[in-house]
């Protein structure tokens, strides 16, 4: 699989992501659902605390990811849901720490929203993956 990065300005790269990404030689497309700060048990863990939830819910894509055959480098597309914007923002370095590594800056969209599907929830991500 081969990804070009298409950014017509350079303003989102300094929150660590694409505009576009053109993606060839894909065979396989996953679709993840929602990933929240939950444990095994779908149980929310870490109330009040947006940075926790933020780094479980990452773990838990991750888990995803992996039972897939796949990694945070085949993410191609990111959707963010916070309950707090701004605090998830503030928080966003999480994600360059997980990304990074792969070289990935997937293109993202972040919407703020009233509440989680689970009270206490803060914070949701879904993914698009590629191999």
């Amino acid at each position: 699989m081969q990804r070009t990065a298409v950014n017509p300005w350079d303003w989102s790269l300094k929150f660590g992501y694409n505009q576009a990404e053109v993606i060839e030689g894909a065979r396989r497309h996953l679709i993840c659902a929602g990933q929240t700060a939950v444990d095994g048990d779908g149980a929310p863990q870490h109330p009040g605390d947006m940075r926790a939830q933020i780094d479980l819910a990452l773990d838990n894509l991750e888990a995803v990811l992996t039972k897939a055959d796949m990694d945070l480098g085949n993410v191609t597309r990111l959707g963010v849901y916070a309950t707090d914007v701004d605090e998830a923002l503030k928080n966003f370095d999480l994600l360059g720490q997980r990304f990074g590594p792969h070289q990935s800056a997937p293109p993202m969209t972040l919407l703020g929203v009233t509440r989680l599907a689970i009270p206490g929830l803060m914070f949701e991500i879904e993914a698009t993956a590629m191999a």
